[in-house]
């Protein structure tokens, strides 16, 4: 159960472990999808959970300057924690050891064509960020309360290929989240939403 004193990341594990999570996103493309992970990085701190995001390099030809979680393609024979961790530590130099991984969130289809599979993972603190400037231009954190909080979701609308794609989306400062990471968001806020009721 997770009632006081049960520390959040601990309630999470479990319930990631019960859960049965269906694929997500743009099914329509899962045919032909490439498979990737990433890691969704809790950190702890005095005010709470932080979750970590990186923004990407404007030099990169895929994304740009969007908003993402560390992650990437898998390599052969990898597991999704292997990917993630090792996409972590080549992103942001987020040391695997430092990294206490509790569960895997669902597919999600992108409408790029990767099906991504989130890895959740809570970060032993304190911890410095290197990241590598050609992939990452910045790291930042946003408190899980912020991205909880339902009156801070909307949707955004863009076309691609002639069709018309409907995103989650949210705005942390100068930050716009949105894509296949807002919607991997949406699916750990449903997650988040049963530890709070078997609290």
């Amino acid at each position: 159960m997770c009632g006081a004193g049960v520390d959040l990341s601990e309630c999470l594990a479990r319930c990631l472990e019960q859960a049965d999570l269906p694929e997500s996103g743009f099914l329509e493309f899962k045919g032909r999808a490439t498979p990737a992970a990433v890691l969704v990085p809790l950190l702890p701190g005095p005010g709470g959970y932080r979750v970590v995001f990186t923004r990407r390099s404007e030099q990169l030809r895929e994304h740009a300057g969007q908003v993402s979680f560390p992650g990437g393609r898998k390599e052969p024979g990898e597991t999704a924690e292997r990917t993630a961790l090792r996409e972590a530590w080549e992103e942001i130099g987020l040391e695997p050891d430092r990294v206490t991984l509790l569960g895997r969130l669902g597919p999600y289809h992108t409408g790029t064509g990767f099906r991504v599979r989130p890895v959740v993972g809570r970060i032993e603190p304190p911890v410095v960020w290197r990241p590598d400037p050609q992939e990452v231009a910045e790291v930042f954190t946003v408190p899980l309360s912020f991205l909880t909080d339902p009156a801070n979701h909307g949707l955004y609308e863009t076309e691609r290929q002639g069709r018309r794609l409907t995103y989650h989306a949210l705005t942390w400062g100068e930050h716009f989240i949105w894509g296949a990471t807002a919607g991997i968001l949406m699916q750990f806020c449903r997650v988040l939403e049963g530890t709070r009721e078997s609290a």
